[in-house]
């Protein structure tokens, strides 16, 4: 019988709060031992025995485990864990080497083993001394330790209600900032025949998807930027966030949208070898521009093949470079010398591409469409050659009106479109900033309205007449997003 046995009648809450406190004296004891003693000594593996079978116990109650760090507490399960005197120490020493290594929460899965176990406290021990550590370094360590049944994810921007929107927008700042002067360098690298840090790249892509599976909105609201001096390095990024959060929502693993992450921030890359006298052009693109724009998908494999490091890199990052621009039958460009069937990652990213490219002002492209037609203009045009449910799961995620669609209300207020509305069958009235009033007189930062919202006689307060141009309102859409 375990220690844990007699809280098995107790409720869900109760029960956790009370094993959770146990788990952590008893993470607490085996650290200490194994700080002490070889691994073969009896009192590590006793320690370590007592640790899975604690583990284990909750697990088979709970279906979960999941240990989570949050100013200075832990939470179990979403369970706050009661902090006195008796546990302090045990409390205050997880609690700092999971910081030392810049890990937020850890996912204990099913079979977890003493062994797991063992890696993963040594390698917390140790790895604490090391300077700027993150949970990305720790997780790879546990690969290749072949411990698959503990999970790490970073501290997380949820920390309690109050201020999660404003936590969650500095945070998907740093981000996304982050994430285009990576870019920036990595093309600059190939461009003069440098190698780029590909661990680099692979932490922004992982802090990305940390960033959409935690709160997606404010992390797509920074797409609508669309820097035009920087649109090489945007446009990637851009692309990058868009395919994650679009495999998220098609179904695809953690791991998957690493991959997808990788291949869509990558796809482009081609590009770099490119003239710039022919992506910066102002004027008309002659017949020889376009042969080099057209030629972009092939140059990017031949540079993530060549690229020092690249079995780092997923194998699909060359096959998304190859048929991004590739329609489902096949045409487009390159021109396809044999059968094959698309990937299901190229369409994701032919996807975000065409949208992100759509709707945004280039050199070339002076005058770009709203967010709202191009999506339209996917879904309803055959010959775009989009993947029509690949589409349709984008236009779920976008909503009908995308994220920074400047739409008219019949308020005759002005309003942004901040995030499509949660409600499924609420599509067409997403939440909105109202960024002018019923005369024309521009306001900011506005404030945020639910169009699904209702008044007493139970019509709706506010509905959507058309889309408009920004521009002819002299309205920055990036400025109500950063």
């Amino acid at each position: 019988m375990t220690a844990l046995a007699p809280l098995q009648d107790v409720s869900s809450d109760s029960y956790v709060r009370k094993a959770g406190r146990q788990l952590i004296v008893t993470i607490y004891g085996a650290i200490r031992v194994i700080r002490l003693y070889p691994p073969e000594n009896d009192a590590v593996r006793n320690a370590l025995e007592e640790l899975a079978s604690a583990s284990r116990a909750i697990l088979e109650r709970e279906h979960e485990l999941e240990l989570r760090a949050s100013n200075e507490f832990i939470f179990v399960n979403a369970t706050r864990l009661r902090l006195d005197l008796d546990n302090f120490a045990a409390f205050s020493q997880f609690l700092s080497l999971l910081r030392a290594c810049g890990i937020g929460t850890v996912t204990v899965l099913a079979g977890t083993e003493p062994r797991d176990w063992l890696v993963f406290l040594s390698l917390l021990l140790s790895t604490s001394r090391e300077a700027d550590v993150t949970h990305f370094d720790m997780r790879e360590k546990l690969s290749a330790a072949s411990v698959s049944s503990i999970d790490l994810g970073p501290p997380s921007v949820i920390e309690d209600d109050a201020g999660f929107m404003e936590r969650a927008r500095e945070a998907a700042k740093r981000t996304y900032s982050q994430s285009v002067a990576v870019t920036k360098d990595v093309i600059q690298s190939i461009r003069l025949g440098q190698a780029p840090n590909i661990k680099k790249i692979k932490r922004v892509v992982q802090t990305i998807v940390d960033q959409i599976l935690n709160e997606e909105t404010s992390l797509l609201g920074l797409t609508t930027i669309r820097d035009y001096d920087e649109y090489t390095f945007t446009h990637s990024v851009n692309v990058c966030i868009f395919s994650v959060a679009l495999g998220r929502r098609l179904g695809l693993s953690k791991m998957q949208l690493y991959d997808l992450g990788m291949c869509a921030l990558f796809h482009d890359i081609g590009k770099s070898r490119v003239p710039l006298s022919v992506l910066n052009k102002s004027g008309r693109l002659t017949d020889d521009d376009w042969r080099w724009l057209a030629a972009h998908p092939w140059l990017g494999v031949l540079a993530l093949f060549q690229m020092r490091g690249q079995q780092e890199l997923p194998y699909r990052a060359m096959v998304v470079a190859y048929e991004h621009h590739m329609k489902t039958d096949l045409s487009g460009y390159p021109k396809a010398i044999r059968d094959r069937q698309q990937s299901i990652f190229s369409k994701i990213v032919a996807v975000a591409d065409g949208f992100d490219a759509a709707t945004s002002r280039r050199h070339y492209q002076t005058n770009p469409l709203s967010p709202a037609a191009v999506l339209a203009g996917m879904r309803d045009n055959a010959r775009r050659g989009f993947d029509p449910v690949v589409v349709k799961g984008f236009i779920t995620l976008l909503g009908i009106f995308p994220v920074g669609t400047l739409v008219v209300l019949d308020t005759f207020e002005l309003a942004l479109v901040h995030a499509a509305n949660p409600k499924p069958d609420a599509i067409s009235r997403p939440v909105v900033r109202i960024v002018s009033d019923d005369r024309g007189n521009v306001l900011y930062p506005g404030h945020l309205v639910d169009l699904t919202e209702q008044g007493e006689d139970g019509v709706y307060k506010r509905t959507i007449i058309k889309t408009e141009n920004p521009d002819r309102y002299a309205i920055n859409v990036g400025d109500y997003f950063v």
